[in-house]
């Protein structure tokens, strides 16, 4: 087990908030960063993709690190501008 993973684990013993919103707050997070990997991958700059967009820099940035609350359909449009399909399942 990993230290952040040891940490995690200790954490949500310790204090039921963080244990009760950890795994949606975590799914967010890895949301943003799969975005954040797939725009760079592609060798493109948040300025380039928000251009393709059609929006400001700064509602890249807010998908990249606040994907809470992000529509689908502005999902869709950012896996189109990177040239991918936008796959959504859900598993029990």
């Amino acid at each position: 087990m990993s230290d952040l993973q040891e940490y995690i684990s200790r954490r949500k013993v310790a204090d039921g908030t963080f244990a009760d919103g950890f795994e949606e707050g975590y799914a967010d997070f890895k949301l943003g960063i799969l975005l954040r990997q797939a725009r760079e991958a592609a060798g493109l700059t948040q300025e380039e993709i928000a251009f393709r967009l059609g929006t400001p820099k700064s509602t890249v940035s807010k998908i990249e690190n606040h994907a809470e609350d992000v529509r689908l359909s502005l999902l869709r449009q950012y896996a189109e501008a990177l040239n991918k399909n936008l796959d959504v399942s859900l598993v029990g």
